[in-house]
This record gives structure tokens, sequence and C-alpha cells, in this order.
């Protein structure tokens, strides 16, 4: 097994969209025709130069990447448009894409990079280049204002004997279950508003989600609070769930001045809090220097 996993909601559940407005784009929802790739990838990126702008596939999931009102938002296109700046290209060209197609239309040419938050998983790295991790997602709770139970952790609500919610069809019932809590324990919700009102409404102590997702709900339903994030362990090793940028394969030379600036920013925490903490992004999200896309690449 990796000393990484590479489990990820991601894998296993569609996010909600929401709202919000920072970046402006124009045509926002129209599509992208195909550009040609260059003899290589050096000459690609100085065509992203010339042009001025990097036609990037957003699945409209808050707080990953997702527009309103024509402006596109979130972690993924922020911190994209902060890399690609430096590179000498200003501009995000954005095309909306269902989740299950924006590989697909990557390798089909409707654009040159996803900004989704996409996890780095061994199937997905068959299929495309991953850029090194820009986030990882610790788990965390939401819980009742003042958190009465005080928990901490998975093994706090197991010792507590709380009954907690997880998402249908998500990983985090499987840190629950590893963690030793009884499958009586454990509600099943089908959204994370449902999550949250079983909180509020006292049907369930904790609601388990990532911290990223729970700061995010958190915004909009007062009552509640969200506990510090945390890893979980599932057979002994950590689950980190990093996520990132994603290229054609043979665009490794674009992909490569990509992590360049990506280190920059990662090895900085107050700039990638800056850049992305409104999104519910912080230090505790930041990536491991030694988690590297190539490892999680194995499986």
């Amino acid at each position: 097994m990796s000393e990484f996993p590479h489990l990820s909601r991601r894998g296993f559940l569609t996010r909600s969209a929401a709202v919000g407005g920072l970046i402006t784009v124009p045509g926002l929802l129209t599509g992208c025709t195909k550009t040609g790739s260059g003899n290589g990838e050096g000459s690609k990126l100085e065509q992203l130069k010339k042009q001025g702008y990097v036609k990037v596939a957003y699945a409209n999931e808050a707080p990953y990447g997702y527009e309103e009102n024509g402006k596109l938002k979130g972690e993924a296109p922020t911190l994209h448009r902060e890399i690609f700046k430096a590179l000498g290209v200003p501009e995000l060209k954005p095309t909306f894409s269902e989740w299950d197609g924006l590989i697909p239309g990557l390798q089909a040419g409707k654009y040159d990079v996803i900004s989704a938050g996409m996890a780095i998983l061994p199937e997905r790295c068959a299929k495309a280049l991953f850029s090194e991790p820009e986030f990882i997602s610790p788990t965390a709770m939401m819980v009742k204002k003042g958190n009465p139970k005080h928990l901490t952790d998975l093994a706090s609500a197991k010792k507590a004997g709380v009954t907690i919610g997880v998402m249908s069809g998500a990983v985090e019932k499987s840190y629950a279950t590893g963690a030793g809590i009884p499958e009586a324990k454990i509600k099943t919700l089908q959204k994370p508003q449902d999550g949250a009102d079983a909180v509020k409404g006292g049907r369930i102590d904790a609601f388990v989600l990532t911290g990223i997702s729970l700061n995010w709900l958190a915004k909009t339903n007062p009552g509640v609070e969200v506990t510090h994030s945390f890893l979980p362990v599932l057979n002994g090793v950590k689950q980190y769930s990093p996520g990132g940028a994603v290229f054609r394969k043979g665009s490794e030379e674009l992909r490569d001045a990509f992590n360049r600036e990506l280190k920059k920013i990662t090895s900085d925490p107050s700039r990638y809090v800056q850049l992305i903490g409104q999104y519910g992004f912080g230090k505790d999200t930041i990536p491991p220097a030694d988690l590297k896309t190539a490892t999680l690449c194995k499986g």
C-alpha cells in the first residue's frame, strides 16, 4: 500500500454548486474549440503567452470551481489564475463540464487544464497528467454551536457514543467504521445541507465531511460550528485526499512549469491562505512537502 492513500470524496460523490463572484471572464458558458499543441509543450506555453489566455474547465462545484453571473470563483480558478499570470498568461477562459466529462473533454482538446479540484487517483493518472497536490482535504465534524459533546475526532465520537452523519456513498463512512464506530451510530444523508439540518435538529450529534466543505457549509447555517480538521487513519494509513490541476498527456513541460509556480505558493503559507482562505482552505490544507503525485499515481 502507498504511504499516501488516494481516496477522496471526489471518487464517490459530486458536491453541490454554490454562488459567489471573483474573476470576471467573457463567454463563461460557451464551448471552446481545440487549439494546436505546437511542437512540444515549451512551444505550447509560448503559444499560451502569445494568445494571452489558457482554456480551463470547471464543474461548477463550490468551493473548488464555480460561477455566478459570468464570474468564475473558487479555489482552483483563483490559484490557477495566479500561477498562469506568473507564467505570462493573464487570462482564464473557462468551459463548464459535467464532472464525468472533464477528462474526456481534456483529451479531446476542448481545454488545456482542468481547474476543478480533482482528486489525484491512479485510474485518472492513466488518462491525464496531474500537477503536484495543491491541497489536501482533512476531515472535520460539524456540531452544534459550543460543541456540547466536546468532539475532536472520530475516536472521541466513538468514546462519547454519539450518532454521526455521513454522505451516502462517501468515503467518510469507511473512516467512521475504521475508527470503530458501530453501524447503528452512523446515519446516511443525501446531501451536505441534510447533514447541517440534522445537526441543528438534534438528529445527529456530528456531521462528518472534509473540513473544506464543512467550513463552506457553515457560512449559511447559523447555530453550528466546525471542529478543527484531523487526518483519519484507515488500515494504519493517514488519509490526505489530495487534489490538483490536470493536463493532457504530452503536456509535461507545461505541467512542470505550472508545478514550479505552484511550489512557490504552497511553500508560503501566508500567500496560500491569502489567495484561497476565503474558500475554506488554510494552513491545514497545504500539502506536506513529501506528498508527491508520482507516489499517489502508483496507488
